[in-house]
């Protein structure tokens, strides 16, 4: 069984009926797990269940084709992470206790953050109500929706998505700004800091002209707020001269951020757009207009044409975001990041994070902090569970006791293309006892590769034929059991 793909057909649903009829554990909750890379943790959620314990929880799980085989996931989570010899159940899960967990703690331009967990400025965050839970559920910080002077009116529908089966690829996002009367939400951000003052508040602001943005920034620090982040990067605004905008154009960057820095005292942000060839352009007018950190990436502009794209039979071009937007994200990032003029200003990632390892990969690219949207809107505040279990599991694993020390640790291994080693090459490494023989190795490297795999129809296994192999690994992503590796690097024939 493949535990995530099994995990990915969850619905996660609400007061899941597969717990309930369980009785004695939580499969709901181990599946969300598995589903957001805790699967070394999973089998805690099912200690002590039996047999009928989990057939009662199959026979109650709701789905769109077929229930989720709980009792499989259980076996296979046995298997893989199995108790050994003269072990208790709780000696062989990598689970400690909370006062043994490693500390999330993070600085993030000063201000100390409980993780580095943020709700980004968005959908998931646009009353007091919505911020506070997320808050009791352990999110660390709210860049709240963005606030604006102009009245916010919104299209219907607004939101379409690329799915595979239950789960968005990407998400295409038609909305604005916050719709709520500017004095409400800062009412909200002043009640928010006062009720959770140990969490992280900041304003999202967009202003039209100078005396706008100036204004917005001191409403914000009156209201208390922590910080103020600058949109902009919006790809949607109907209003000329806002959002992407004004990110696209370097003198404007430097012009809004520099006259926010002179009226407030709280750190300024200034959040940049994708929609641009070379992002360090505008973050270098950011950067020499004092801004304390920098936030990317907002959505990519971009056409989706499904069948909740329409507006009264209009179409447009919108936002993106999603899993499927985190390479250029992180893309973004390392180029402002590997900018030899821009030192010590801090980043703050966004970009189709979804579990902890997303997050984690932002931070070891320089981020401090991570801004999480559609995730959320797709599986609920409730990811926060994971994302700190995971990160606090793999930070003890590898003896690693406090945050700042993965900052930026990827950054060594980042080269220009035309530095990066040509002379030698990493073969591919079949397993026979993986392979299941459905020959996707072979369709893939003849029609795409070099054509350096011979199948035989009649055992079923592939051969590689090193003479024609260059060590691309088409076949080793396509394989869907696993049974192709990396063997050793060596030198290249013609080196």
């Amino acid at each position: 069984m493949h535990l995530h793909e099994e995990a990915a057909r969850c619905l996660f649903c609400q007061d899941a009926p597969c717990t309930r009829a369980c009785g004695k554990g939580d499969p709901a909750r181990a599946l969300r797990a598995i589903r957001f890379d805790n699967e070394k943790l999973a089998a805690r959620w099912l200690e002590g269940c039996t047999d009928d314990d989990l057939a009662r929880a199959e026979q109650a799980c709701i789905h769109y084709d077929r229930p989720i085989r709980i009792k499989e996931v259980a076996e296979e989570l046995g298997r893989r992470f199995p108790v050994k010899p003269g072990m208790t159940t709780a000696d062989a899960k990598p689970v400690m206790a909370d006062q043994d967990r490693p500390s999330l703690a993070i600085e993030f331009c000063g201000i100390p953050c409980e993780n580095p967990f943020f709700l980004a400025s968005s959908a998931v965050c646009t009353n007091y109500e919505m911020v506070a839970r997320a808050f009791e559920a352990g999110w660390a910080g709210v860049f709240y929706k963005t606030i604006c002077l102009q009245e916010i009116r919104e299209v219907s529908p607004r939101f379409d998505a690329v799915k595979d089966g239950v789960s968005f690829i990407g998400f295409r996002n038609m909305e604005q700004l916050s719709e709520n009367p500017v004095d409400m939400d800062f009412d909200i951000l002043k009640r928010l800091k006062k009720d959770f003052p140990n969490k992280v508040v900041i304003a999202s602001i967009m202003g039209q002209t100078e005396d706008e943005w100036a204004s917005l920034a001191k409403r914000a620090e009156d209201a208390g707020c922590d910080a103020v982040e600058l949109n902009f990067s919006c790809p949607q605004m109907r209003m000329a001269g806002m959002g992407s905008d004004v990110g696209q154009d370097p003198e404007l960057v430097a012009f809004f951020t520099a006259n926010v820095k002179r009226s407030v005292k709280i750190p300024v942000i200034p959040k940049m757009t994708p929609n641009i060839a070379h992002i360090s352009e505008p973050a270098m007018g950011a950067y020499f207009a004092g801004a304390d950190a920098i936030s990317a990436i907002n959505t990519i502009k971009s056409v989706t044409l499904g069948e909740g794209s329409e507006v009264n039979g209009c179409v447009t071009g919108s936002g993106y975001s999603g899993r499927a937007v985190k390479p250029i994200a992180l893309r973004h990032i390392l180029a402002m990041v590997k900018n030899p003029i821009m030192k010590n200003i801090q980043y703050s990632g966004i970009g189709g994070i979804e579990t902890w390892r997303d997050a984690l990969e932002f931070i070891q690219l320089g981020c401090r902090n991570v801004q999480v949207c559609t995730a959320v809107m797709q599986y609920g505040y409730r990811i926060i569970e994971d994302m700190i279990l995971g990160l606090q599991n793999y930070m003890a694993e590898r003896g690693v006791d406090h945050l700042d020390a993965l900052v930026g640790e990827l950054l060594p291994k980042f080269y220009l293309p035309h530095d990066l080693d040509r002379d030698t090459v990493v073969f591919p490494k079949f397993d026979h006892e993986k392979c299941i023989g459905c020959g996707r190795c072979a369709i893939s490297c003849a029609d795409g590769g070099h054509q350096a795999i011979r199948f035989d129809v009649e055992t079923r296994m592939p051969q590689l034929i090193g003479a024609k192999c260059v060590g691309c690994h088409l076949c080793r992503l396509v394989c869907p059991s696993g049974a192709i590796g990396l063997s050793k690097r060596v030198k290249k024939r013609d080196s």
